[in-house]
């Protein structure tokens, strides 16, 4: 049965509603309203089309976070593909891995990257079409780029596809535990099924100014970007130099009136302590939303003294489920509060249950690895059929549920309080962390013999990544080499914190790396 609505409808019909209202600001560069994205966006549908984009089609996106990136986003949702945000920061060889992975027929891809990038795709076969764009900023680069096109089809209304429930509308690639990050598939029914969801709860209005902190290849994108444009609110666009300066953040959530906050914990954590926000003024902020990681409890008081109108909500989720459980933080935090607030209540388009390691549902009260069912659970992972297989329950009524890998129990109330992990993933500045990927990153240097890496926690930070190596010569690598290594093979967030030369990595009995031992002395 073909869906009445996929994800960027709601984006249109708020289009066709408000065409003159402010739809995207990227402040100090511009902005653009409604009616000109919508225009923009049913331009470069023409142009993808024209080269034969359609429904079923990825496309990639190696953009810095603007105007453009949005226009495009949607421009490739008009078209029936599904785009595929890759981490800009990130070393060319990992987005070319990841645009080769899943087969992108397209990329836009900034000038400054495309050099190396293309090199990258060559050196694994890959031949996507590569569209470089000038100086992404404003909707320029993509205005420029059009004016260089010659006159596509008709008119865009009439090209946008309409796809399937099960289309799928984008792919977002977390770190993968075999040292290769993996895609997570979402539908339009997962996404629309969330946005629906964010509606119903946040109760967005078009007079809004929503937030847009996180990068586009970060799940928490998913509510910035279609939360506010489906209700013909704004949405201020937050550079990843800006984004960790908590004196400017401060001033452009005050400059620019935002109501909507959403962000990792941590970086309100930096806005409650370096932002100066006792002697800024926010009368528009309302929702202060957070997700990613644990919220240490001491920087949340602190937050909720300084702000104190905004209701507070913790939302928690994997990419796969995007948000499945919520609290809202009754403010203020009690001054002898000192364990992290539960992640709350499953959402209403999603279902969840306790189980233990055979798959049998724990008494509540008990702990137990959390599963989520619902119409915002992923499709699965691109290209690993058996990967996917794993990841899911079956029940006897046949019902998948994802296995989330975190460990909770639910209390009387039906909240669920977080425990920890089943496995070696670990949250950092809200990103997934497969330690196991950033193994298999140090094993590329040419002195590195051994190599494990653990996580320890750390009140200020959260979690502290610690590399344990054995070297295959005398002389060890300087700490500034590593760091130089490791940014030119892993996304920053991978980096370690600490690296630890030892003659050789303790093991257990069987000769297997002891990483309980690694943890003890890190």
């Amino acid at each position: 049965m073909m869906s009445t609505r996929a994800l960027h409808q709601a984006f249109l019909a708020a289009a066709e509603r408000f065409p003159e209202r402010i739809a995207v600001v990227e402040p100090g560069d511009g902005e653009i309203s409604y009616g000109q994205l919508a225009d923009l966006s049913g331009r470069t549908c023409d142009q993808l089309r024209a080269r034969g984009i359609g429904r079923g089609d990825r496309v990639g996106l190696y953009l810095r976070k603007s105007i453009d990136t949005v226009a495009a986003i949607y421009a490739i949702l008009r078209a029936g593909a599904a785009y595929v945000p890759v981490d800009p920061g990130a070393p060319p060889a990992r987005n070319a891995y990841i645009m080769h992975n899943c087969g992108v027929k397209l990329v836009f891809s900034e000038s400054r990257v495309t050099e190396k990038f293309c090199a990258e795709l060559d050196a694994i076969g890959a031949a996507p079409q590569v569209i470089a764009l000038d100086d992404v900023c404003a909707g320029r680069a993509l205005e420029r780029w059009l004016g260089t096109q010659p006159s596509a089809l008709p008119s865009a209304q009439e090209t946008d596809a309409s796809p399937d429930d099960d289309d799928l509308a984008y792919i977002l690639y977390t770190s993968g535990s075999t040292g290769k990050p993996k895609g997570v598939m979402l539908s339009h029914q997962n996404a629309v099924s969330f946005v629906d969801w964010c509606s119903e709860v946040f109760e967005p209005r078009e007079t809004d100014i929503f937030s847009a902190h996180a990068p586009f290849h970060f799940d928490l994108s998913i509510l910035d970007l279609h939360v506010s444009l489906k209700h013909g609110a704004a949405l201020v666009l937050i550079t990843e130099d800006v984004g960790k300066d908590p004196m400017r953040l401060a001033r452009i959530i005050a400059e620019h009136r935002i109501s909507i906050w959403y962000s990792a914990p941590s970086i309100l954590g930096l806005l409650a302590q370096f932002g100066n926000l006792a002697n800024l003024a926010f009368p528009a902020l309302r929702h202060v939303l957070f997700a990613g990681e644990v919220f240490p409890v001491k920087h949340l008081r602190i937050l909720c003294g300084l702000w104190t109108q905004p209701r507070y909500f913790n939302l928690y989720g994997p990419t796969e489920t995007n948000v499945c459980t919520f609290y809202e933080v009754i403010t203020p935090v009690p001054d002898d509060r000192s364990v992290p607030y539960p992640i709350g209540q499953v959402c209403s388009h999603l279902l969840g249950k306790v189980v233990d390691e055979s798959g049998t549902t724990v008494e509540r009260g008990a702990e137990g690895e959390l599963c989520i069912t619902g119409r915002g659970v992923m499709q699965g992972y691109w290209g690993l059929p058996e990967q996917t297989v794993n990841s899911f329950l079956v029940d006897p009524q046949g019902t998948r549920w994802y296995k989330t890998g975190d460990i909770v129990v639910e209390e009387s109330d039906g909240c669920y309080i977080y425990r920890g992990r089943r496995d070696r993933m670990v949250k950092r500045r809200g990103y997934r962390v497969e330690l196991g990927e950033i193994e298999a990153g140090l094993y590329k240097h040419a002195q590195v013999k051994e190599a494990a890496v653990v996580s320890v926690p750390d009140e200020e930070a959260g979690v502290r990544i610690v590399a344990h190596l054995s070297c295959k010569v005398q002389t060890v690598p300087s700490l500034i080499e590593m760091k130089r290594f490791c940014g030119e093979n892993l996304p920053l967030y991978m980096i370690p914190d600490r690296f630890v030369w030892q003659p050789s990595l303790p093991k257990t009995s069987t000769d297997k790396i002891d990483y309980q031992r690694l943890k003890e002395m890190a």
